[in-house]
């Protein structure tokens, strides 16, 4: 098992910034690519971004991309996504997510998931 928390969300301007956290323990975290979704009232989680087990390969939703960058710190079993130029279309509730090994954009590939952290961003 693998156990993950979110933490950072909250409410901010548009074209503010937030870094959201995610702490993993259990199982090694190094194992694992990492991702982030989202999900806005009333649609489907989607895919934001993942970041490969040693870090060396990262991958990005087009919406997000060039405002939004995701990084971890084996070390300290976390990774992270810090979102600048947000947008009003932005706000959901941020889900980190991990698969064994492997890279992947689909929610029903990763294995393990938080319980999500809510981002809000006013116009």
């Amino acid at each position: 098992q693998v156990q993950l928390i979110e933490s950072g969300g909250g409410l901010v301007q548009a074209g503010g910034s937030l870094r959201l956290s995610c702490a993993a323990s259990g199982r090694p975290f190094s194992n694992y690519a990492m991702g982030w979704f989202r999900q806005a009232p009333g649609k489907e989680r989607e895919f934001v971004a993942v970041i490969s087990w040693s870090g060396s390969t990262t991958s990005y939703a087009d919406s997000v991309k060039g405002r939004f960058t995701i990084s971890r710190d084996n070390a300290k079993n976390t990774v992270y996504l810090q979102m600048n130029s947000l947008r009003p279309e932005d706000t959901a509730v941020y889900y980190c997510a991990a698969r064994f090994l492997k890279l992947g954009s689909g929610p029903h590939e990763y294995d393990y998931w938080g319980q999500g952290t809510q981002v809000t961003v006013s116009s």
